[in-house]
């Protein structure tokens, strides 16, 4: 079962054409960061880039920390070790300024009591001195660029639940955004909804030349669209791998090679029945 997701990834020619152009300046830089909540640690000394373009996965098993890691990157959670740095800022403050990066957060986070153009719009209104009818415009226009044309004055729910995915992206594009961070797209998705997702993030990051920062544990998307991937590691609090998927697929790390084939944690044989893993 562990081997069928990655024996087409040399066929993906996107992903190997956008590799092959060379190595691009990052665009995300972190150095020695350790994230958690107070004296909870869910990982310790993070150091990676995320290059210009890039379609870049942050992987890991339930609990490393993931959706963690994106809100230190985000700058919803303050870094009091290590560095982060965003397209040459550190210490993102969300109240000082405009974002560099647009955010698409899990299962969307679009407000309800508001229309699908509304939700938008909301980055607009804030962050800019557009008049209204500019900001209607824009907002059409990022729907239409998603695939959400008609959509503007429709309610969230009645989209389909790969609909708001896509209303959201429109969201995180608002302020023209080169660095687009997305949390989970295609959780809660069937296969053919995730696979059209895929495309979409694979046009626009063809098309546009955004970068995305894509938290996610689809290994059929990881291996159709991410040209490089860390692996968070709940065990040992750290990072264990960062590569090409089909490379990290691959890894002497049995670790990395059991993520990626479905397999549970290696157990210690000497553990009675019952006990946690120690490693």
């Amino acid at each position: 079962m562990g081997a069928e997701p990655h024996e087409t990834v040399g066929d993906d020619a996107p992903a190997k054409a956008r590799r092959a152009a060379g190595d691009r300046p990052p665009i995300v830089r972190v150095e020695d960061l350790t994230i958690g909540w107070g004296d909870v640690v869910l990982q310790e000394r993070l150091t990676f880039d995320v290059n210009e373009r890039e379609i870049f996965a942050i992987l890991g098993g339930s609990g490393s920390g993931k959706s963690t890691l994106l809100r230190f990157l985000t700058g919803l959670e303050p870094v009091t070790k290590g560095i982060v740095e965003v397209q040459g800022r550190r210490d993102i403050d969300l109240d000082a300024g405009f974002p560099p990066f647009g955010v698409m957060f899990q299962a969307g986070a679009l407000f309800g009591s508001a229309t699908v153009g509304e939700n938008v719009e909301l980055p607009l209104e804030e962050w800019t001195d557009l008049p209204p009818d500019a900001i209607t415009a824009v907002a059409k226009a990022k729907l239409r660029l998603v695939g959400l044309d008609g959509a503007y004055g429709k309610f969230p729910s009645e989209l389909s639940g790969g609909m708001k995915k896509r209303a959201a992206i429109a969201r995180a594009l608002a302020l023209e955004p080169n660095l687009v961070f997305l949390d989970e797209p295609s959780a809660g998705l069937d296969p053919i909804t995730s696979a059209e997702l895929d495309d979409l993030i694979l046009a626009l990051n063809e098309s546009l030349g955004l970068t995305f920062v894509i938290v996610t544990h689809e290994l059929e998307s990881v291996f159709s669209i991410v040209d490089r991937a860390i692996l968070l590691d709940k065990a040992s609090k750290s990072l264990i791998a960062n590569g090409p998927p089909h490379e990290l697929a691959e890894s002497d790390d049995p670790r990395v090679r059991d993520f990626f084939d479905r397999r549970p944690a290696r157990r210690d044989p000497s553990a009675r029945p019952g006990t946690p893993n120690p490693t």
